[in-house]
């Protein structure tokens, strides 16, 4: 579906393959422009959208909003990315640690079969596989990938009761009269 003549320019932005808006150079560049202005004129969200072409004032506070992570994200990139060098180097260490044979020791000795050859202990590759296992939760975290847990809470629900305790608070028998209605 292609925008004609007649659509609103806010929805006329690029989106991406799950059809979510995607900021262009110039909407990175009017944010960091509107948050500059914002903390030297401490103005109101609308007399940024007014001066800055957004289409209301929540989405001027999103602009500004997103242009403070915007300064924040290349700390934050530089980080992520020496906790991965450190997450790769542990990965490594128990990747050679798998790798090895391990031989069974009792008592200070090589525990062998009938046929005197040593028998493999499999407990140093089995911890390996869990830090391994430890190590890519670590990543998933590190980056995000894990789809995050909700919490679903009916809010008009809780509200009310959140109304009812307050009018206990406030008067307990003008608040039960109104329960048992």
């Amino acid at each position: 579906m292609t925008a004609n003549d007649d659509t609103p320019d806010h929805l006329k932005r690029p989106r991406d393959g799950r059809q979510r808006f995607v900021r262009s150079m110039d909407n990175v560049r009017r944010d960091a422009e509107a948050a500059a202005y914002w903390a030297e004129h401490h103005c109101t969200y609308q007399e940024i959208a007014d001066r800055f072409g957004y289409y209301d004032r929540a989405q001027a506070w999103r602009g500004v909003q997103a242009a403070k992570r915007d300064v924040a994200l290349p700390g934050a990139e530089k980080l992520r990315a020496t906790e991965a060098e450190q997450l790769d180097a542990l990965f490594v260490s128990a990747m050679e640690i798998l790798e090895r044979e391990h031989v069974m020791v009792s008592h200070g000795r090589v525990v062998k079969d009938d046929t005197g050859r040593p028998i493999l202990d499999d407990g140093p590759r089995l911890a390996a596989v869990r830090e391994m296992r430890q190590i890519r939760e670590s990543y998933r975290k590190l980056f995000g990938l894990d789809a995050p847990s909700r919490v679903s809470v009916d809010a008009e629900k809780l509200g009310q009761e959140i109304g009812k305790l307050l009018d206990m608070a406030m008067d307990p028998e003008d608040a039960s009269d109104d329960t048992d209605a």
